[in-house]
């Protein structure tokens, strides 16, 4: 009569201690196109990275053919066949000839995307220019399988010139977020370039989502999240809002993932994938949730 309960319980206790969390990346591909994509050694390396995360923000696509995302997530999902991964593409972005876009890339089997929304450009006099040069692309994801069951990620490329006004026009983004989606558990990431020379101590101090408490940057100043040796940047950074989430984030788990070291690649073959390394945060395991549809 015990066994049958001292098996259920052996196999909760197993799944218990073996619940992965939720990993969240975002990753400046160094315009992701053509090349890249019919490139084969490249493109086993991004699938590498990008197979590591349940939800990942692709940043500097350059697809104007729509071929490069569609061949990224056919070998995605022919390398992890456990998982069935679906994306988001914003629009194409750029001021000028230059275009680019964001897109997310998801475990459809994991987590449910419930909206999107594109910030608009913001409404200035003409004789002002526009906040963002590509304005963030934004989703709202519910998780059933963490402790923070519904969150929103913002995703920006901010232009290195005017990084610190975009970076503080994302605070105005948040207000509209929040009020949109009565909204509080809020992820901001991307490549920022939110470091070196394209930001300045005094400057980011002014800087609203920077220097009001109830947002928690993940990804620390001293952090290095470029592949060149030469540099040692925190260009790439998570944000976070939110009691919730912040108490639903796996301690320290915000960290850049050297793929030129876990691979052992030379700086020159790591350089033909990125420039930039991805960041990446945990978020917590829901047991209770796992368990019950588990057992």
């Amino acid at each position: 009569m015990r066994s049958p309960l001292l098996l259920a319980c052996f196999v909760g206790l197993c799944l218990w201690t073996t619940v992965t969390s939720l990993k969240i990346c975002t990753f400046n591909i160094q315009s992701y196109g053509e090349a890249k994509a019919s490139n084969q050694r490249v493109m086993e390396i991004l699938i590498k990275i990008i197979s590591r995360c349940d939800l990942s923000l692709i940043q500097e696509v350059r697809d104007s053919k729509g071929e490069a995302i569609a061949a990224l997530m056919m070998n995605l999902n022919r390398y992890e066949r456990s998982h069935i991964y679906s994306h988001l593409e914003s629009k194409r972005m750029g001021r000028k000839t230059y275009k680019e876009q964001y897109v997310y890339i998801y475990r459809k089997d994991m987590l449910q995307v419930q909206d999107q929304y594109q910030h608009p450009k913001s409404n200035e006099t003409a004789a002002e220019s526009e906040v963002f040069t590509r304005e963030p692309f934004i989703i709202r994801i519910r998780s059933p399988t963490t402790l923070v069951k519904n969150f929103v990620l913002i995703g920006q490329h901010t232009c290195p010139k005017t990084a610190m006004k975009e970076m503080d026009a994302l605070y105005e983004v948040f207000q509209t977020v929040r009020k949109k989606w009565k909204a509080e558990n809020v992820m901001f990431l991307g490549d920022l370039n939110a470091a070196c020379s394209y930001v300045t101590k005094k400057g980011l101090k002014n800087v609203r989502i920077r220097n009001d408490p109830k947002f928690q940057w993940l990804i620390r100043d001293e952090q290095d999240t470029t592949v060149r040796e030469k540099t040692h940047c925190a260009y790439d950074r998570i944000i976070i809002h939110g009691k919730e989430l912040i108490s639903g984030v796996v301690p320290e788990s915000a960290q850049p993932f050297n793929f030129k070291q876990a691979f052992g690649l030379s700086e020159e073959e790591a350089l033909e994938v990125s420039d930039h390394y991805p960041v990446e945060v945990d978020l917590k395991p829901n047991h209770r949730y796992l368990l019950r549809h588990e057992l």
